[in-house]
């Protein structure tokens, strides 16, 4: 690559999904391994249940009713582990409420306007996990983005209407035509393609596959 160009790389999650906040601590042990590479990381909105209320549901009951007897604590060994490895303290015990997540995907949205997308994204999963935040609760949300630097009476008014809400709705539908049923999907320079929380060499691979993929010559037209 020269040193002008700019590799992006689209990263379709959801806030409340854990193995999203593994990969995201990978997808930066790997960007740092190619340090000669400028990076543009776009988070792009996905659900994991858009069936929950807008206000949310009691977790215990949530788990319960979808995992059955296995909503216990063997359920979060992997993910435990897998956080440990990547220093996120998960304090899953701590959260009350599954939310509906299209206010934070709203959210995240704006962030990427006022140039603070990675921020936000940070401070959403570190509330939920570790804090056990609710994120259906919109004061919550303002608070976030009002500590990346974003306008609290801007964020307040947009989060109080409809504004962008259809707009997520189809990135989320888009995702999913694309072939996007399970999250982190990472998308290197629109090329390579990178499924689930991979850990941070098989991320570089990637990232040297979508080099490769950018740095072949166009093809001439046929007539």
């Amino acid at each position: 690559m020269t040193t002008n160009q700019v590799m992006e790389i689209d990263v379709v999650s959801d806030v409340m999904c854990p193995w999203c906040y593994v990969g995201k601590r990978r997808l930066e042990k790997a960007m740092a391994q190619r340090p000669d590479i400028k990076f543009d990381v776009r988070w792009r909105p996905f659900q994991l249940d858009p069936t929950i209320p807008p206000e949310g549901v009691d977790r215990k009951a949530y788990l319960k009713k979808k995992f059955g007897d296995a909503a216990g604590g063997d359920m979060y060994k992997a993910i435990l582990d897998a956080g440990n490895g990547e220093d996120i303290p998960f304090a899953f015990s701590d959260i009350e409420f599954s939310p509906n997540t299209l206010n934070a995907h709203r959210l995240i949205k704006w962030a990427a306007t006022a140039g603070v997308q990675d921020q936000v994204v940070e401070a959403l999963f570190d509330a939920y996990f570790i804090k056990g935040t609710n994120l259906t609760d919109n004061d919550c949300l303002v608070d976030i983005a009002v500590a990346a630097g974003m306008e609290r009476q801007v964020i307040d008014k947009l989060l109080s209407g409809d504004a962008d809400l259809e707009l997520i709705q189809e990135e989320i539908a888009l995702a999913q035509r694309m072939g996007v049923t399970g999250v982190p999907c990472f998308i290197f320079g629109n090329h390579v393609v990178a499924m689930g929380a991979q850990n941070p060499d098989q991320l570089v691979d990637a990232i040297d596959q979508a080099i490769a993929e950018m740095e072949k010559p166009d093809q001439p037209e046929t007539n």
